[in-house]
């Protein structure tokens, strides 16, 4: 078995875990929040749930009545589930700082997200996937080790905000069984040639490549009205180009984006965005700046926000590392199934794991009796490894470990784990070394194409309704 394929199920469901305002979901990797000034980004696939500051202030807003919004497949959407998650969405994007999109904008994109999760939740009902309440305790687990806090502090920040712990373990529950489904359907359709790789090499070198690039954008936007006529949508586009026109003739940036922006970072930071990976600003602001010298203007481009102009202040290629920190591990796996639970296996984990400790057993003459994986025969070693071979939840835990220690039993799609680190080295990559490690960097990045690619397919198949509008 591939040892990228050790993946939690909940690797990517709970990749960001931020205690301010919000656990967020993201798909295959952590990917793709929509940044400040925005509203139009593709939303991150998965549903998010919120852990409140300890100093947040408790909700008393009166709960409106409910309504239906959408029928998904005959299932409904309530008017207080968009609500819900709206609140989660709008508190995420005022910690980022910047730009509010319009509330109604932003309601839309919530209730699309909501229906291609119901329609994700019923297919994997239909296709048999299930997940073990071990898994939603690990899950629960690791949300409260991200934050720092213990499980009952956990529960006491949520309640805090009128969530129960029955409605978080189910929204756990929801993001392992689309993490699952998306493990099952989409993995099959990633292949990553050797020439991907030179592809990639050759878009590193150009300073093209957006995995290794962080860029500083200034950013005016030029608000257009939802329905606005074409006059209206003539006058802002005549706003937008004056604004460009002001930074190409090399006024300060800044002062234009006082001037004109309608986001507001323009009056705040003089437009800037901030340095940050490609791959969180729009895909729009990436696309058009690509390729641009430092110091270009760009725009006025549209997007259903509006118009908006772009200056390229700071672009940051990270270069292909030559040393790093290796792992060499072992492990036990147990597959799971109808006849052996999760909660089973990890029972039986722990056993080992207290027996290995006691000095009662053997490690490796246990994993060579149990291991239901390849790596049986050779005690489950697993041989050193350089960072990025191992799914990010597997290689975290492993991390978390000194020399000789011995995990806790770990869920993963494959079954459950027992992970013990052996040794930790710091080594020079090989050119081989460096091209797996490549390998690794475009698998993700094809992975997060075509799961876009799935998830639509999935979205059309499913019949929609839609009701009365979000309020």
């Amino acid at each position: 078995m591939k040892h990228r394929a050790f993946a939690l199920a909940f690797a990517a469901a709970l990749a960001t875990v931020v205690v301010s305002q919000g656990v967020a979901a993201q798909g295959l990797r952590p990917s793709g929040a929509a940044p400040a000034g925005t509203g139009f980004a593709r939303p991150a696939p998965g549903p998010s749930v919120t852990v409140p500051a300890a100093n947040a202030p408790v909700s008393t807003a009166p709960r409106q009545a409910d309504f239906i919004v959408a029928v998904v497949n005959s299932e409904p959407i309530t008017n207080n589930e968009v609500r819900s998650r709206l609140a989660r969405a709008e508190a995420q994007l005022a910690q980022q700082g910047g730009a509010m999109p319009p509330r109604d904008l932003l309601a839309r994109e919530v209730l699309e997200r909501l229906i291609l999760e119901r329609a994700q939740l019923q297919l994997a009902r239909e296709s048999g996937v299930k997940v073990d309440d071990f898994a939603v305790t690990q899950a629960e687990e690791l949300v409260a080790k991200q934050n720092s806090m213990s499980v009952d502090e956990l529960y006491r920040r949520l309640g805090r905000d009128g969530m129960s712990r029955e409605r978080f373990r189910e929204e756990l529950r929801n993001q392992l069984l689309q993490q699952k489904l998306r493990e099952r359907e989409v993995e099959s359709r990633v292949k990553v040639t050797d020439q991907d790789i030179d592809q990639f090499l050759r878009e590193q070198e150009k300073g093209t490549d957006l995995a290794a690039m962080e860029i500083n954008l200034g950013h005016v936007l030029v608000l257009v009205p939802e329905n606005a006529s074409q006059a209206v949508v003539a006058e802002r586009q005549a706003k937008a180009q004056r604004a460009a026109e002001k930074a190409r003739s090399g006024e300060d940036f800044a002062n234009v984006a006082r001037e004109f922006s309608d986001a507001p970072e323009g009056q705040r930071a003089g437009g800037l965005l901030g340095l940050r990976p490609a791959d969180r600003y729009p895909e729009l602001f990436v696309t058009s700046t690509l390729g641009q010298p430092v110091g270009s203007i760009v725009g006025p481009v549209r997007s259903p926000a509006g118009f908006h102009v772009l200056k390229v202040v700071e672009r940051v290629t990270a270069g292909m590392p030559t040393t790093v920190v290796q792992n060499n591990a072992r492990h036990i796996l147990l597959r799971t199934g109808p006849q052996l639970s999760e909660t089973a296996a990890a029972a039986r984990l722990a056993d080992y794991r207290r027996r290995v400790l006691a000095g009662q057993a053997d490690f490796a003459a246990l994993a060579r009796e149990h291991s239901q994986d390849g790596s049986a025969k050779q005690g489950g070693n697993l041989g050193w490894a350089s960072p990025g071979r191992y799914v990010p939840e597997f290689e975290q835990a492993l991390n978390a470990l000194k020399p000789g220690e011995i995990s806790e039993p770990l869920a993963s799609r494959f079954g459950v784990h027992l992970i013990q680190l052996m040794e930790r080295r710091e080594a020079r990559l090989t050119p081989r070394e460096q091209r797996e490690m490549v390998r690794s960097t475009v698998r993700e990045k094809k992975l997060d194409e075509a799961y876009a690619t799935w998830a639509q397919e999935v979205r059309g198949r499913a019949y929609v309704e839609y009701r009365d509008p979000p309020q």
